[in-house]
């Protein structure tokens, strides 16, 4: 029996791993994400990213919750530009976009395209918003902890 959402999550993560030698910065993170669509859907999440160069990040996340009344889950794999990577006090922007797997009363994949603010993006920790699309109307907060080398600090 195969188990298509799998490998929509491991190929990507294969193509990835690599990248992590050659990381800029790591980060870790919780959050939520929600889509407002029929059933709507909300998921608590964990998050991790790897810093590929200076402006770009790769992220995965992985969230358990509800949709409608039913259990249900959902992962994602995301490539982010950063508009203002080197800013450590204030907020920037970024665009993302990527894939979605969710499972539960239904299983699907999606698209994604979000745009978001995070806190100090060069700072060691922030919170982070997202508003787009991906299986309905996306929304997502959470924060995030951050590590970057220290000769490029």
């Amino acid at each position: 029996m195969r188990c298509r959402w799998a490998e929509w999550v491991a190929i990507p993560l294969v193509l990835i791993a690599p990248t992590s030698v050659l990381a800029q910065g790591q980060e870790l993170g919780i959050g939520a994400i929600g889509t407002l669509s029929d059933p709507a859907l909300a998921v608590g999440s964990g998050y991790g990213a790897l810093r590929t160069s200076g402006r770009t990040r790769v992220s995965g996340s992985f969230g358990v919750g509800a949709a409608g009344s039913e259990l249900a889950w959902r992962g994602e794999l995301l490539g982010h530009f950063l508009f203002s990577p080197e800013e450590r006090r204030n907020s920037g922007f970024y665009f993302a976009g990527g894939i979605a797997v969710v499972g539960g009363p239904f299983q699907r994949g999606y698209l994604i395209l979000t745009l978001g603010l995070e806190a100090r993006p060069r700072g060691g920790s922030g919170w982070a918003v997202e508003a787009g699309l991906g299986g309905g109307f996306r929304m997502a907060a959470g924060y995030r902890w951050r590590w970057f080398p220290v000769s490029t600090q």
